[in-house]
C-alpha cells in the first residue's frame, strides 16, 4: 500500500470560487466557438482523442493510485487499477473498435411510390459543448469514462470534479491539460459556488452523477435553458436470494459486492432479501467468507476509507440507531480504524422499515438482511419503493429469476452476480425514475451525447411537389388513391402525417 499524505477536502466556505467561475465561462465560450468552427470532427480525429485518453490513464497509473489513496485515506490499489484505469481504458478501446459503425448513417425507409429515389437516414452529429458534474466515489471512472462516448460523438467537454476529492481533481485537471487542448476538454475545479453555477450555463447536454436531491436541483437549473440532462442517481439496490441460492457462492458475491469501496458505490447492494427460514444460513455464510478470506478486513488495504469524517459519522450513526432499536447486528472484519475512516462490515438482520438504513441509500459497509416468506412478497416490497439503479437476482432456476426480472423495474439488472451491468463497456448504463434518466456506455452513450439528425436527400420520380400550393389534380389523385372516394380514418404512417 502506497503511503501518502492525507488531504482534507476544504470546506465550502474555504473556497473562493470567483476566479473559477470566471474561468468556467471563459472555457465555455472558447469551446462554443471551437465547436462552431468544427462541428463534425472526422472519425480519424475522434479515434486520436480516444487513443490519447487511454494513454493518459495508463501513463499516470502511479499518480492516480496515490491520489485515490490521498482522498480516501486508504484505497485498494488493485481496485484503482481495475476500475479507474483499466476499466476506462478498456471502454475507450471498445469505442475505438465500434466508432465507424456508430458514426455510419442509419438508412430509413422512404416509400418510392411517393418519394421516388430519395434517400432518408439518421445521421448522428455532435451536440456541442457538454458539461459533466462528477461525484467523489469513482472520480476517474465517472469523469473520464463518460468522456469516452462524449469524444466519440465529436463533442467538446468541461468536467467539474467533486471538491471531496481534491487530490484526484488536481491530478485530473493536470492530466487533461497535458493531453487535450482546453478548447476540446477542460476541467473546472472549485467548491459549492462553482457547483451551483455549473448547471446554469447553456450547455448542449449535461451529465450529473450523484444523489436524487441534488439531481432535482441540477435538472431545475438546466431546464431554465432547456438543456437536456442525463442523471445517474443511485438508490436502494436490492439483491434477492431465492430459496435455492442461499449458499456460499451467492452470499460471497453479495457481501463481496457490498465491500467494494466499502459500500461507496451507486450500484452496490443496498440490502439483501432472504427467505425467512434461511436468515441464519446467510449470516453463517457471510461470517465464513469474511473470517476465512478477509481476516482483519477493516484494518487491511482492501478496506477503503470513508470519504470524509461527516460521511463516516453518518454510517456510525446508522448502525447505532439499529442497535438502539434492539435489532440484531453482526459486525464482521474487525473494529476498523478511525484515523483512516475505515469501518467494518455490519449486517443488520430483519430491520424495521422505519429505520434510516431502510429509508436512505446507505453508501457504506452496512448490509440490511430483509426476510421474506414468499417470492411474491419480495417482489411486492421492491415495487413499493422507488425504482432502483440496479437489481440483483440469485436463483438456480432460470424461470424463477426471469419472473423477478419481468415483474420489477430497474435501471439495470443481473442474475447470479451483482454490479456487472455497470462494468460492461458495451452495455448502456443508467437509471429510471428516482434512480436517474438517460444512458452512457457503448452505443447508447454515443447516441445519448449525439443529435440524431433526420436527413432526406431528394432524388427523382417523386410526388413531393403535390404538397405545395396550389393544390389541384395531382394532390386529388393521391388522396383518391388512398381513400378511394370514401372517408375512412387517416392511415398511420401515410405521407404527410406528423
Amino acid at each position: 500500500m502506497t503511503t501518502t499524505t492525507l488531504v482534507t477536502p476544504p470546506s465550502h466556505s474555504d473556497v473562493d470560487d470567483g476566479p473559477a467561475i470566471a474561468d468556467l465561462h471563459r472555457l465555455h465560450a472558447l469551446q462554443r466557438t471551437a465547436f462552431l468552427a468544427d462541428p463534425y470532427p472526422s472519425a480519424e480525429e475522434r479515434k486520436g482523442h480516444l487513443m490519447a485518453l487511454a494513454g493518459m490513464l495508463l501513463g499516470h497509473r502511479d499518480e492516480i493510485r496515490a491520489a485515490m489513496s490521498a482522498d480516501f485515506a486508504v484505497h485498494p490499489e488493485l481496485f484503482t487499477d481495475l476500475v479507474e484505469i483499466l476499466g476506462v481504458a478498456g471502454r475507450a478501446a471498445y469505442a475505438l473498435e465500434q466508432l465507424d459503425t456508430w458514426m455510419a448513417d442509419e438508412e430509413r425507409f422512404a416509400d418510392p411510390a411517393f418519394y421516388g429515389t430519395a434517400r432518408a437516414a439518421v445521421r448522428y452529429q455532435a451536440k456541442g459543448v457538454i458539461g459533466n458534474i462528477v461525484p467523489w466515489n469513482v472520480p476517474f471512472d465517472l469523469s473520464v469514462g463518460p468522456l469516452v462516448e462524449m469524444l466519440a460523438a465529436g463533442n467538446r467537454v468541461i468536467i467539474k470534479p467533486s471538491d471531496y476529492t481534491p487530490a484526484c481533481a488536481e491530478l485530473l485537471a493536470r492530466m487533461i491539460g497535458e493531453t487535450f487542448g482546453e478548447d476540446r476538454v477542460a476541467v473546472s475545479v472549485g467548491g459549492l459556488t462553482l457547483a451551483k453555477e455549473f448547471p446554469t450555463l447553456r450547455w448542449d447536454h449535461l451529465l450529473y452523477t450523484g444523489s436524487p436531491a441534488i439531481g432535482r436541483e441540477i435538472a431545475r437549473a438546466a431546464a431554465e435553458n432547456l438543456v437536456p440532462v442525463t442523471l445517474e442517481l443511485g438508490g436502494k439496490c436490492p439483491a434477492v436470494l431465492a430459496a435455492d441460492s442461499v449458499d456460499a457462492q451467492s452470499v460471497r458475491t453479495v457481501v463481496g459486492t457490498k465491500l467494494i469501496k466499502n459500500g461507496q458505490m451507486c450500484i452496490s447492494v443496498d440490502y439483501a432479501m432472504v427467505p425467512r427460514d434461511q436468515l441464519d444460513a446467510f449470516v453463517e455464510h457471510a461470517t465464513a467468507y469474511v473470517d476465512g478470506q478477509l481476516p482483519g478486513y477493516a484494518s487491511s488495504g482492501d478496506c477503503a476509507g470513508i470519504i470524509t469524517e461527516r460521511h463516516h459519522d453518518r454510517i456510525v450513526d446508522l448502525v447505532a440507531q439499529a442497535r438502539d432499536a434492539g435489532v440484531r447486528v453482526v459486525q464482521l472484519g474487525g473494529d476498523g480504524d478511525p484515523a483512516t475512516r475505515r469501518l467494518p462490515l455490519t449486517l443488520v438482520i430483519d430491520p424495521p422499515a422505519d429505520l434510516r438504513i431502510m429509508q436512505e441509500e446507505i453508501f457504506g459497509p452496512i448490509l440490511p438482511v430483509v426476510p421474506y416468506d414468499d417470492l411474491d412478497e419480495a417482489i411486492a416490497q421492491i415495487n413499493a419503493g422507488e425504482r432502483p439503479l440496479g437489481l440483483y437476482v440469485f436463483s438456480k432456476d432460470e424461470a424463477q429469476a426471469e419472473r423477478v426480472l419481468q415483474r420489477t423495474t430497474s435501471g439495470g439488472a443481473c442474475v447470479n452476480v451483482c454490479a456487472s451491468q455497470g462494468a460492461l463497456p458495451s452495455l448502456g448504463f443508467g437509471g429510471i425514475g428516482q434512480s436517474g434518466s438517460g444512458r452512457h456506455h457503448g452505443i447508447e452513450g454515443f447516441r445519448e451525447f449525439s443529435n440524431p439528425r433526420g436527413v432526406v436527400v431528394r432524388g427523382t420520380g417523386d410526388l413531393i411537389d403535390s404538397f405545395l400550393p396550389p393544390y389541384g389534380a395531382a394532390a386529388q389523385a393521391i388522396v383518391d388513391s388512398v381513400l378511394g372516394g370514401s372517408q375512412p380514418p387517416p392511415v398511420a404512417g401515410a405521407p404527410g402525417a406528423v
